[in-house]
This record gives structure tokens, C-alpha cells and sequence, in this order.
């Protein structure tokens, strides 16, 4: 990893560590913890394969869902989901996107793609990183997992 991203990676580790001693602030849930160290995985992973990031965890309006990551690789813009498993006991990480999910990303992605300009070619990827114990993260990326629902 280049230097610049070792630095990056360390600072924003150190923030999220220096946030969760804050007064007044409670510890999110362990559930969401590890979401947010996959998430930050996923994002470093996909920055190392070429992707160029331009979003996290984009929210609409008008829908429960959000877009863990947008980015571009090369000239697809990709809607990136990301699922964090401590385990691989029960079903594979991206097996958890189901219809239902897919429906809901979907509709944020449109609203994305509404705000800009051009029609860009775009896709929906999946990337699953498992936290087992004793070993590194390990990731795995789906590129074009599903069509717009």
C-alpha cells in the first residue's frame, strides 16, 4: 500500500477511536461497529483495485436504504453494498442482499443518478468482508451482482 494510504487508513482509525472515548457518547451497538470497520475495508480494498470513491453512505429521502459506496471503475458508476460477517457459519455475506434489498437499492440509486449529469453506464457490486478470528480481514468483491430492480 502507498504511503499516502497508509496515512489516510491510520488517521481515519485514529478519529474513529479518539470519537468513541468522547464524553456523552455512547458505543454504538457491536453489530454496527463492525459494519462501519467492514464498510472502511471494503472502501480501501476498492480504492486499491482502481475504483475512485465518490460517496459514502449516501441517504435519500425517500427511501429506508442507502448506498454504502459510490464509485467509479474506470467509466461504470458503481452502487458498492456492503455486507460484514464475523463468521462464515450460517450463509455467505452477499447472500443477505435479497429482492427486497435489491428493490431498495435500486430506488436510492436512481435518485443518484437523477442528481447528475449525463447517463453513465452504471452497476450494482457486492463486497463481503468476514472479521474471523486470528486472520485478516478478508474480502471478497462481486462486480455486477444484480440488475436495477
Amino acid at each position: 500500500m502507498a504511503r499516502s494510504g497508509r496515512l489516510t487508513r491510520f488517521t481515519v482509525r485514529a478519529i474513529d477511536a479518539a470519537a468513541s472515548i468522547l464524553p456523552g457518547r455512547l458505543s454504538p451497538p457491536e453489530h454496527l461497529r463492525i459494519g462501519r470497520r467492514g464498510e472502511e475495508e471494503a472502501y480501501f480494498y476498492l480504492r486499491r483495485q482502481g475504483y475512485v470513491m465518490v460517496a459514502r453512505n449516501y441517504r435519500s429521502q425517500r427511501s429506508r436504504s442507502e448506498l454504502d459506496l459510490v464509485g467509479w471503475d474506470g467509466e461504470v458508476l458503481c452502487f458498492i453494498e456492503v455486507k460484514t460477517r464475523t463468521s462464515r457459519d450460517v450463509q455467505p455475506a452477499e447472500a443477505a442482499v435479497d429482492q427486497e434489498k435489491r428493490r431498495d437499492l435500486s430506488r436510492v440509486a436512481r435518485e443518484f443518478l437523477r442528481k447528475i449529469t449525463g447517463n453513465p453506464p452504471f452497476r450494482f457490486d457486492i463486497v463481503s468482508v468476514y472479521f474471523e478470528p486470528g486472520v485478516p480481514a478478508q474480502i471478497e468483491l462481486f462486480r455486477d451482482a444484480f440488475a436495477i430492480a
